[in-house]
């Protein structure tokens, strides 16, 4: 192209930044790798053939089509571009999974997001598997090469059988559940938070006479309503504003906690990763009244090691 627009050598070698000789070396080369003579070359003219002329325009769109295809591979370097495949714990309310989505979307318009309801089990095998970018996850668990935001706080309240005489309380003690069953999530999903929940419990006086599990919401809201308890954030998707059958109601004293915060593979946290984990953060704050339980600092900045969970 050089060559053809300044129909000299010299200028053209000048104007690519390289000496002439190899710039008519790589004209020849050129020439014998297509098979067709591009220029006719005098002592003081370099004209451009027929073929030359031809193949012109086939230049200047296969060079543009590379500058485009080095865009294309710095935008995803970037995180600006490209594939996204990310997950959040089935107890993320439509509410604050709106508020992600509309935040990174802002933030990531380019960006094709693939994103799950994946348990923090399954999460942590995606990200050994090498299938999962970034996650939204629960405390404790093994973060072992894993990174993290800041991790959130979701104090824990009860749900209740309209009409059961807790409702009637503004704050429930725990010890006032004793003598119902305790509906929670299988323990594969998450054994640690599991094992917590029992734990702070018996701590509050409060032993289930039975403990039932599900996951479906419908399934759950049917043990709820034959007389189970469960225990939830505020913004738990099991009860509607104005519900006929369920109550939620805040826990008394210092109520047990789900804890969360966004995790990536260490080491592999890119623009992309770092935006979903912000928008994570903050849909959490905003819609669901999650609040951080150490101070915040940059994402790329917290590995695992600094939270003992």
């Amino acid at each position: 192209m050089a060559v053809a627009e300044e129909s000299h050598f010299g200028r053209a070698a000048a104007r690519l930044g390289m000496a002439q000789p190899p710039l008519s070396q790589r004209i020849q080369r050129l020439e014998k790798e297509l098979g067709v003579r591009l220029f006719e070359r005098s002592s003081r003219h370099v004209t451009i053939t027929e073929a030359g002329t031809l193949l012109l325009a086939e230049a200047r769109e296969l060079l543009a089509r590379a500058e485009s295809l080095r865009a294309a591979a710095r935008r995803i370097r970037d995180g600006e571009s490209g594939l996204l495949r990310a997950a959040l714990s089935p107890d993320v309310s439509g509410e604050t999974v709106a508020a992600l989505l509309a935040d990174f979307r802002r933030r990531h318009a380019g960006l094709e997001l693939e994103l799950h309801e994946l348990t923090t089990a399954q999460q942590l095998a995606g990200f050994a598997a090498h299938e999962l970018d970034v996650g939204l996850i629960h405390h404790p668990c093994d973060v072992t090469g894993l990174e993290l935001g800041p991790v959130l706080r979701r104090d824990l309240g009860v749900l209740l059988p309209r009409g059961a005489p807790q409702t009637e309380l503004d704050e429930v003690p725990l010890a006032a559940l004793t003598g119902y069953d305790l509906v929670l999530f299988p323990r594969a999903d998450a054994p640690a938070v599991y094992d917590d929940l029992l734990t702070a419990c018996a701590r509050g006086g409060y032993t289930p006479t039975a403990v039932r599990h599900g996951q479906g919401t419908g399934f759950v809201r049917g043990l709820l309503s034959s007389g189970a308890v469960a225990l939830g954030p505020r913004d738990t998707r099991l009860v509607t504003p104005g519900d006929p059958d369920l109550v939620w109601r805040p826990l008394a004293g210092a109520p047990p906690a789900w804890r969360h915060s966004a995790a990536w593979p260490k080491g592999r946290g890119d623009a992309a990763v770092g935006a979903f984990a912000d928008a994570a953060t903050h849909a959490l704050r905003t819609t669901a009244g999650a609040h951080s339980e150490a101070p915040a600092r940059p994402l790329h900045l917290r590995p695992a090691s600094e939270f003992w969970l």
